[in-house]
């Protein structure tokens, strides 16, 4: 980067040269940092894996540099999805969201927000039972100490926070007053959305309906949400959504 930097500005080159290596140095140094947390690997039980996918792949397109983290302590449960049903075993948050990472991952005990521009929460069951408790205790649910801690770092940074499907309700527990969406309320192609929605707005926030291609930012807390699989869509809809959420993500950071 140094190198680079000192080439930019001490080096005699030609126009050409030049306009290349201008744009070379602009996209070094815009280049955006951003933390991606896993809950887990499936919808059941983790992240939801498209949702993740999707995240990972629109950070790329736009350039941005992820890391990849996972709290490392055991599941809520783990479910067999062939059945839909919970099995007997025992399984890591850390380990199996390793799958989703391709192994590149690392304990969220270890993310410094002073190393990143900006943090993105994928959605799945996970979100609500691994990152914190709100599948089986709706707003009286707790976040998990480091999801917490994490969260409360970044926004006390300034920094954006990008969540979606049912990953905003951790900002609606974190963040009293903040502004989120989970999907459209009183809409056949979100069934969950209107329960979630009532539950964000008794926490003292506000939801803001948006349909899943769409999605809301709160300028004033930095919190960037979209609807995802909260809504019956086809899955480039759902793609598109978090491509819009990611974009914001990265305008604010």
């Amino acid at each position: 980067m140094l190198t680079l930097l000192r080439r930019c500005a001490h080096s005699p080159l030609t126009p050409r040269a030049a306009l290349t290596l201008n744009t070379s140095c602009y996209a070094t140094v815009m280049e955006k940092r951003v933390a991606v947390v896993l809950a887990g690997c499936g919808v059941y039980d983790g992240s939801e894996v498209h949702e993740a996918s999707a995240v990972l792949v629109h950070l790329s397109r736009g350039g941005a540099s992820v890391k990849m983290f996972a709290p490392n302590i055991d599941q809520m449960h783990v479910v067999n999805h062939l059945k839909g049903e919970p099995s007997e075993e025992r399984r890591n948050v850390l380990v199996e969201s390793a799958r989703l990472a391709r192994g590149d991952i690392q304990d969220l005990a270890k993310l410094s927000v002073k190393d990143h521009d900006a943090i993105i929460f994928p959605g799945g069951f996970g979100a609500a039972k691994n990152l914190c408790t709100w599948a089986v205790q709706g707003k009286d649910c707790a976040v998990n100490d480091e999801v917490k801690a994490v969260l409360q770092a970044f926004h006390g940074e300034g920094k954006p926070i990008g969540l979606c499907c049912i990953s905003p309700v951790l900002a609606a527990k974190v963040f009293p007053g903040c502004e989120v969406t989970v999907g459209i309320e009183k809409d056949d192609k979100y069934p969950d959305t209107a329960d979630t929605a009532a539950a964000i707005t008794q926490l003292g926030c506000k939801h803001v309906s948006k349909s899943v291609g769409e999605s809301h930012v709160d300028e004033k807390n930095k919190l960037v949400t979209t609807a995802a699989f909260m809504c019956n869509a086809p899955i480039h809809e759902i793609h598109d959504g978090i491509g819009a959420m990611v974009q914001d993500v990265l305008k604010l950071a």
